[in-house]
């Protein structure tokens, strides 16, 4: 079953080693847990719905409040302290694209604000009712979940946009593809939420980002459908295929999308090293992203990343074993930074690839191999990070995220001045902050930039909330200083909304503006959202 007011499956949890709880209490204290409300006392607090009676749409509270909110910051305190301000008035679940249109029309004619629900991961406030008079109509397409059709000839495949990542890929490993697009909320996240937030999968240096894999697809609008027809290529006119990715559900529904497929690898092998500290891990990866080998993922943690992921992973006895041998290999591990990598396809091309890839790091950068071991480990919990955040909530402390992406001359300071952000930023209320970041989703150009940050929770929901906005707050404006953009890989929702203008610019904002009026001229489509 799947938790009502934290991440993932209730028969899933993380538990916390010694080691880990011994490095939270050091980086910020001890934890203060606080009582959680339960379902009961907050369906109670369900208000009677506004909409009529209609065939498609559930009024039912339960399924009101499991569609009230995603998994952001406040939607968690919300969440876990029963003090939500808004829900929606019905849930609707069409099955076909026949049904999607009727709660369109429906809405149209209502004036209902309707929001679109694929798996409800949004971190950024996608999915979140605003406080209105208008009815609100939450459009779940977890009903729209079938594969359509399969071109092995064009390597194409459609899908109903409200599939999730699990039932994609086992429809395609099937028929002996894969989409290859695996973000850290694959288990639960769709592929319509994919591309309404333009989302990096963790093999986006492989596979690419869901940019590169959307082809086309139809998008319901109030003004009426939009096909987006697909080819390899076309140069008539802009692509309107870049207004749908990132348009986050403000200009319509969309129904089917076609990507692009490859054969199910033959062979897919991850690999964990160690380099000796960030000068030279920064350069090893900056290397290998502008000479494009065949790689299917980077990922690199910088040191302060590296010994917490180590503690946080509980394995403490394999972890001071880790220890003594990079002293051996004459590392200090204080210093050393962990680098992930996958290869990925025929047998052929992944021996290739790791005969060009593996010397050149030990021998140009000094890296020290541990092998499949630590990949393996990798890979078998990859999508399970997640989890933690259940077991540090239990334990007193809220843990965060949020990333950018800037070009390889500012990778470096953008860090150190993003982590010191938020390090400091509760420091005139005598709170500590554990900050730390590691790289992902390369480029030649410059790479992303991932943060993780962990704060204790404070006695009420408000000063929790407004720990994590002045937290929030004063990352993003560190992003806009150092020139990066206010999201690489998670949209813009509610939370980054304000900040937008300054990578847009005011004409920029007034263009999204227009364009949002153009396909929603009553405002129904997910309001405030994106942009006001």
């Amino acid at each position: 079953m799947k938790r009502w007011n934290g991440w993932g499956d209730t028969e899933t949890y993380m538990t916390l080693s010694p080691g880990a709880k011994e490095l939270l209490v050091q980086k910020t204290g001890e934890g203060t847990p606080q009582k959680d409300s339960d379902m009961e006392s907050v369906l109670a607090k369900v208000p009677v719905s506004k909409l009529p009676e209609h065939s498609i749409i559930s009024r039912d509270a339960q399924s009101r409040l499991l569609h009230a909110r995603g998994q952001s910051m406040p939607d968690w305190i919300a969440l876990r302290s029963g003090q939500i301000s808004s829900f929606p008035d019905g849930v609707a679940s069409p099955t076909d694209r026949e049904q999607l249109q009727q709660v369109l029309d429906f809405a149209h004619k209502s004036e209902s604000i309707l929001i679109p629900y694929g798996g409800g991961t949004s971190v950024l406030g996608h999915i979140n009712p605003r406080e209105t008079d208008r009815p609100v109509i939450t459009l779940s397409l977890n009903r729209l979940n079938k594969m359509l059709d399969i071109n092995e000839r064009s390597r194409l495949a459609t899908f109903q946009a409200g599939v999730l990542g699990p039932e994609l890929e086992d429809k395609l490993h099937k028929a002996g593809y894969r989409l290859g697009h695996f973000p850290q909320s694959f288990e639960y996240s769709s592929l319509g939420g994919w591309i309404a937030t333009k989302s990096s999968g963790q093999q986006s240096f492989g596979y690419g980002r869901i940019d590169d894999l959307f082809c086309g697809g139809n998008l319901h609008t109030p003004q009426g459908e939009l096909h987006l027809p697909v080819h390899p290529s076309s140069a008539a006119g802009p692509d309107l295929k870049q207004i749908v990715l990132g348009s986050e559900g403000r200009i319509g529904i969309l129904s089917e999308a076609t990507v692009k497929i490859s054969p199910f690898p033959e062979v897919e092998q991850f690999y964990g090293m160690f380099l000796p500290h960030w000068e030279a891990a920064q350069r090893a990866v900056q290397y290998l992203a502008q000479n494009q080998f065949p790689i299917s993922m980077i990922r690199l943690s910088n040191a302060e990343e590296t010994r917490s992921q180590l503690a946080l992973g509980g394995h403490d006895r394999l972890n001071q074993y880790i220890k003594r041998y990079l002293k051996m290999r004459g590392i200090n591990p204080e210093d050393a930074c962990m680098l992930m990598l996958g290869f990925t396809g025929s047998k052929s091309r992944v021996k290739y690839a790791k005969s060009e890839v593996m010397p050149i790091l030990k021998g140009k950068f000094n890296a020290v191999n541990m092998h499949r071991f630590m990949g393996n480990a990798w890979a078998k919990t990859r999508f399970k990070a997640p989890y933690l955040r259940n077991t540090l909530w239990d334990q007193g402390y809220a843990i965060d995220t949020l990333e950018t992406a800037v070009t390889w001359d500012k990778v470096t300071q953008t860090m150190q001045a993003v982590e010191d952000s938020l390090r400091y930023g509760l420091e005139d209320r005598g709170e500590k902050v554990h900050a730390f970041s590691h790289l992902s989703h390369f480029y030649t150009t410059g790479c992303s930039l991932y943060t993780t940050y962990c704060f204790r929770i404070a006695s009420s929901p408000e000063e929790t909330y407004s720990r994590w906005q002045r937290l929030k707050d004063a990352a993003s404006r560190t992003i806009i200083e150092q020139q990066g953009t206010i999201s690489h890989h998670h949209g813009v929702g509610a939370d980054h909304r304000d900040y937008l203008a300054a990578e847009k610019t005011e004409l920029g904002i007034s263009t999204l503006q227009s364009l949002c009026r153009h396909f929603d001229p009553r405002g129904i489509m997910n309001p405030g959202k994106l942009v006001e």
